[in-house]
């Protein structure tokens, strides 16, 4: 009886672990899925015509998107994915069938850098290939920068996109692969430059490679969507007034920033989605959440 007894109690050690290792992991679960329904719940999301303070742009967003302030903005950025707090976002957007907490979401970032007008008279003498190995040197040293801090290693593979520029609409927009550490899935940062008479208004998606053909199918919509009021147009730029950058459009490309010294700095913005683990059940929460806000 006794061995049989032993057996027993073997069995019921193991029922109880098992149990007690699912009701865990269910528990914190739940608790993500309250953390990420709170933050959801406080986010202000906008649409129609939002005006960009201290920029001179003008967001017209659709009901195909949402729009998030600065202060929401890096609520997402920093405590949802992870990112460095240090990022100068003005805003974001989002495809208005996403969360912020989705696997597939991706998401458009919006900044401005008051430089002065950037001349866009060497755009048909760059040489972007070049100007691409640079890039890479330049993010080598950006990474080791973001491993001290404590961050992911950062690798620029190469252009998902190559450079295009609109010289009627005054936008630049590429694409760049990007390999954070060790995930399996490389990061896509498509980028757009819209030029206005006193600086640039910056917006970058974030996603992953897998989701570039999406991307390309929403790039017009998202460059229709900014513009410059009147007055801080491209076109209004008085040379006797206004200030002249101290790069051209290369260096937008390159995220170099020349300084009045002469010496360039690396202004590379590197974000990355779900720097926190993502369940699967959180990301059906939202869609569930989204379907029924929908209807």
């Amino acid at each position: 009886m006794r061995p049989r007894f032993i057996l027993g109690l073997m069995l019921f050690s193991l029922s109880f672990f098992s149990f007690a290792t699912e009701e865990g992991a269910k528990s914190e679960e739940e608790e993500y899925i309250t953390w990420a329904r709170d933050i959801w719940e406080s986010l202000d999301r906008q649409t129609g015509t939002i005006k960009i303070e201290g920029t001179g742009a003008v967001l017209n967003v659709p009901d195909s998107f949402y729009y998030l302030n600065a202060e929401d903005s890096k609520k997402i950025i920093v405590d949802v994915w992870g990112n460095p707090p240090n990022q100068p976002i003005l805003g974001m957007l989002f495809p208005a069938q996403m969360s912020p907490f989705d696997s597939e979401s991706w998401a458009v970032t919006i900044k401005y850098e008051e430089d002065g007008y950037v001349s866009d008279e060497d755009a048909d003498e760059i040489d972007y290939n070049d100007l691409l190995q640079q890039m890479k040197e330049d993010t080598l040293s950006s990474s080791k920068a973001r491993v001290k801090e404590g961050y992911d290693p950062v690798e620029l593979v190469g252009w998902a996109s190559p450079p295009y520029y609109d010289a009627n609409g005054k936008k630049l927009h590429w694409a760049k692969e990007i390999r954070f550490g060790e995930q399996e899935i490389n990061t896509l940062n498509y980028n757009i430059r819209i030029l206005g008479r006193k600086g640039v208004l910056v917006l970058n998606f974030i996603a992953d490679m897998e989701q570039k053909p999406e991307i390309d199918s929403s790039i017009e919509s998202v460059l229709a969507l900014a513009e410059f009021d009147q007055g801080s147009k491209y076109s209004d730029f008085d040379p006797d007034l206004d200030t002249v950058a101290a790069y051209g459009l290369g260096a937008l490309v390159a995220g170099k920033v020349i300084a009045k010294t002469g010496f360039i700095a690396v202004a590379f913005l590197f974000l990355k989605k779900f720097g926190i683990f993502a369940l699967i059940a959180v990301g059906a929460f939202f869609k569930r959440f989204l379907s029924r806000k929908k209807a």
